[in-house]
């Protein structure tokens, strides 16, 4: 079993970039199917980023493309979340997830079976 923890959160300004990162650990982490999701107060955990075992297949959700970059390093066991041009609405607690198979709809969060804690993300007017 992989265990996911998230870091890299924090609070900044309109404008601004982050990079998240999800340590995976517990057994080899190359198989996995990995994806991001965000959970704002008061809403539904939504899909954010996916990326297959091999990177060679990158979904975004409509809000992320062209501001937000998944991206993995099997070798240390890692996926990161860089995220530009952050603006309000982008404020939510941020998942990392994960599920040992081929994905066929990655934008849902039924599809992984294992969940980071997350990590909060603030931006400020």
């Amino acid at each position: 079993q992989v265990q996911l923890e998230e870091s890299g959160g924090g609070l900044l300004q309109t404008g601004g970039s982050l990079r998240l990162s999800c340590a995976a650990s517990g057994r080899t982490f190359s198989p996995y199917a990995m994806g991001w999701f965000r959970q704002a107060p008061g809403k539904e955990r939504e899909f954010v980023a996916h990326i297959t075992w091999d990177s060679g297949v990158t979904v975004y959700a409509d809000s992320a493309k062209g501001r937000f970059t998944i991206s993995r390093d099997n070798g240390k066991n890692m996926v990161y979340l860089q995220m530009n041009s952050l603006k309000p609405e982008d404020t939510a607690v941020y998942y990392c997830a994960a599920r040992r198979s081929v994905i066929l709809n990655p934008r849902t969060p039924l599809a992984y079976d294992l969940w980071g804690q997350g990590t909060q993300v603030t931006v400020s007017l």
